[in-house]
Formats: C-alpha cells, sequence, structure tokens
C-alpha cells in the first residue's frame, strides 16, 4: 500500500492559478495533467519526490461530471471554496478491496495534451465524500513510463493532518494506522466539525511548508 498523491479542489480562482500558487509556495513547477473524460474534470500535477504528486483538480461545465462520482466530489469541494479534497492510496491488486467494499472499481483515464492517455481503476470515491478522511484506492494499469511518479520531484511530503480517526482508517484501510504510512506522518486529530485533511506539511528548499 502506497500513499500516491493529494488532491487539491480548485477554489474560485481556477486551475491555473491554485496550481500555481501551490507550486510556488513549494518552490518548484507543476505540469498540465490533462483531462479525465470519464470524470468530467482536468487537473495540474506537482511531481513529489518518492514518487508522489500533489493533484490540482478542477470540475467542467459538462455532463459527465453530473454523473461521475469523483466529478461529483471534486464541484462540492470547489463549491466550498476549494481545498484539500482527499488522497489516495495505490494498490497491486484492487481486487480484495472490491470485495471487501461490495463492488467493483470503476476505470478512470487521463488524456494528456499530447494525446497519451494513462489508465487505471479505482474504488472508494463514495467512502471519500461521505467521510473525506477517508482516502481512495487505485491501481495502476498504463506502463510507468506514463505514471505521475515517472515525473518525480525534489519536495517531498512530510506529514498530513487529519480530522479523524485512527481505527476508522485502520478498519477503511484493512491496515493498522498509528502516527504514520508508508513513511509519511499522520498527524490525527478529532473533527471540529467536518473530517478530512486540515493541512499538508512538505519538506522543501526553503525548509518546511505547511499549507
Amino acid at each position: 500500500m502506497f500513499v500516491d498523491h493529494l488532491i487539491f479542489a480548485t477554489g474560485p480562482q481556477g486551475l491555473q492559478a491554485d496550481a500555481e500558487r501551490l507550486a510556488d509556495a513549494l518552490g518548484t513547477e507543476y505540469k498540465n495533467g490533462g483531462f479525465h473524460p470519464r470524470f468530467g474534470t482536468r487537473n495540474h500535477i506537482i511531481p513529489l519526490a518518492g514518487h508522489r504528486y500533489v493533484e490540482v483538480v478542477e470540475v467542467l461545465d459538462h455532463p459527465v461530471a453530473d454523473q461521475a462520482m469523483f466529478g461529483k466530489a471534486v464541484r462540492a469541494r470547489s463549491e466550498m471554496g476549494g481545498g484539500w479534497m482527499g488522497w489516495a492510496v495505490s494498490v497491486d491488486d484492487i481486487a480484495p478491496y472490491e470485495e471487501r467494499l461490495g463492488r467493483a472499481s470503476v476505470p478512470g483515464s487521463r488524456q494528456f495534451p499530447d494525446g497519451r492517455r494513462l489508465e487505471w481503476v479505482q474504488i472508494g470515491i463514495k467512502g471519500l465524500m461521505a467521510d473525506p478522511q477517508l482516502p481512495y484506492f487505485l491501481q495502476w494499469k498504463s506502463d510507468a513510463s506514463l505514471l505521475p511518479a515517472a515525473l518525480s520531484g525534489s519536495v517531498a511530503l512530510k506529514e498530513i493532518e487529519i480530522s479523524g480517526s485512527a481505527d476508522r482508517l485502520s478498519e477503511w484501510l484493512a491496515h493498522p494506522v498509528a502516527d504514520s504510512l508508508d513513511g509519511v506522518a499522520l498527524k490525527l486529530v478529532s473533527p471540529n466539525g467536518q473530517p478530512g485533511i486540515n493541512t499538508v506539511t512538505f519538506e522543501t528548499a526553503k525548509g518546511l511548508v505547511t499549507i
């Protein structure tokens, strides 16, 4: 189980402005990720060290965004002003998670600006929407050269502060969670309102940066 990426839903300023702001805060650059034809969204990618990344995502004015769970989740977070929407863990085999959650994973894809296509399957967006402390699960299907991890950068993900419960996370992941997961520190605090990601801390050339 690998802490794969963090999802930041855009606010009123839009995708490019939020991607630029986050990349500037971290002292790095972002990449134009393309769009998700199945979800009605598009994204920019901020590569991180250790084959992780930040996904800055924006919902499109397209009918598919009103049908796809991921599109609905992005729209809901953006309508709240934007910010950290959730996180994702990648797994080698998604079948055990399909069996445990009692439903099939759904295919996902991203069309790059140059026409290439990245593909995966995912499950758990409903869980994230109901309880935003929970990550969703994905299994990459494309060649490793197409994965966001191939863009690995120098900024390191150090800590995720989450309003939530270690017991709930452990149950969801079917994996014990205490103060870290896959080398990333998890700071779990009691929810004061909506559960979910409060802040994320990165190690940068400028020192620790918390967003």
